[in-house]
């Protein structure tokens, strides 16, 4: 066991930006504490409604603490550890209470020395301590031997349905294979297999999993109050994208982009083709964007429905509203260092992922 670090409250001013329409809103104030220090790495937060929270560590640990107690939870499936790849997501089952269910998401070795993202389920034993019933419930196919661009989000749809998000790995041609898993959003059930009224079902060499794709490397995902899915993705230089997920959609990597490639050369064909989506935002230059959050708490009223995005580039927390979807405030502070995740805690708070800082925050309103 090892004890957290004792650090100070930080307490700070938000300001909604003056060009917004949003102005009338005021001032937010709100307060940012450290909840839990010392992390290695750290890649996405689970905060528990009973106390406490879960952290994925890319090394391949699983860390429970509350109250500055810290244990690593046993049972976490084998994870390669290679480039971008290791133990990622978390995100509890909506029925935890209930059902102790999780989802986990990691980077899996496969026949041939690749890897590829990998999806299992488990059951947290009541003391917070194991994992239990583990289950792998979808592994990517093929893998791939490069060491980048996993994407690596699990959001759990308002029907039961599970989605995770899946870079293209590098390989720009294969996020418009779909014989292929990469560059894709994928959709299974909880128990793994896939759901009939996925859009590729019965179509020869497609795999059925997939729900949309021509993604690069979508790293955020989150529903909003609607239901819908929503998801922050890297471009390459420039051109990083918030998207609304459509069922068989296709959001265009690498045939168009409002970003070039890092030689400077054009991307495809440019930035629009007729059958391909466009981004409800994107961002030139690029903000390296991961986590993402579309807020529904009662803490922050004023932020309903808003969308929140981590900059793992220019260190801040992107707030971004309207329609057409735009970034209406910069949440930057010397605690904002390279957002890796920002997700809402059970009593409306939003806790978020200092990764250099090895360093879980949460905000609050100032009291």
């Amino acid at each position: 066991m090892r004890i957290a670090l004792s650090l100070p409250n930080v307490l700070l001013a938000g300001v909604v930006s003056a060009f917004l329409p949003f102005a009338a809103l005021g001032q937010i104030s709100y307060e940012i504490q450290p909840v839990i220090t010392g992390l290695d790495a750290p890649w996405a937060v689970a905060p528990l409604p009973g106390g406490g929270a879960l952290v994925t560590q890319k090394n391949g640990a699983l860390i429970f603490e509350r109250s500055g107690s810290r244990h690593e939870v046993s049972g976490v499936p084998a994870v390669a550890t290679k480039g971008q790849g290791g133990l990622l997501d978390i995100t509890l089952a909506r029925d935890f209470d209930r059902s102790r269910v999780l989802f986990l998401t990691y980077a899996k070795s496969q026949t041939g020395g690749g890897s590829g993202t990998a999806l299992a389920s488990a059951s947290l034993s009541d003391d917070n301590l194991r994992l239990e019933n583990v289950t792998q419930l979808f592994e990517m196919a093929p893998g791939s031997s490069g060491g980048r661009h996993f994407g690596s989000r699990v959001v759990e749809g308002m029907d039961g349905t599970l989605f995770v998000t899946i870079g293209e790995r590098g390989d720009r041609p294969a996020a418009q294979d779909n014989a292929r898993h990469n560059g894709t959003i994928i959709r299974v059930n909880r128990d793994g297999s896939v759901p009939s009224d996925n859009p590729f079902v019965g179509q020869a060499g497609v795999q059925p999993e997939i729900w949309s794709f021509g993604h690069r490397n979508p790293q955020g995902a989150g529903l909003d109050t609607n239901g819908a899915l929503w998801v922050s993705e890297h471009g390459a230089k420039g051109g990083d994208e918030v998207n609304m997920i459509r069922k068989g959609a296709n959001y265009g990597w690498p045939v168009i982009s409002y970003g070039r490639h890092y030689s400077g050369s054009k991307i495809g064909v440019g930035t629009a083709k007729e059958g391909m989506e466009q981004p409800a935002h994107f961002w030139d230059p690029s903000i390296a964007p991961s986590g993402l959050l579309v807020y529904s708490g009662q803490m922050f009223p004023n932020w309903t429905g808003d969308i929140f995005v981590g900059s793992l580039k220019f260190d801040y927390i992107s707030r971004l509203d309207g329609n057409p979807l735009r970034e209406v405030e910069q949440i930057k502070t010397p605690q904002t260092e390279r957002v890796r995740d920002i997700v809402q805690g059970p009593d409306g708070a939003i806790w978020y992922i200092s990764q250099p800082q090895g360093i879980v925050y949460r905000m609050a309103p100032t009291k």
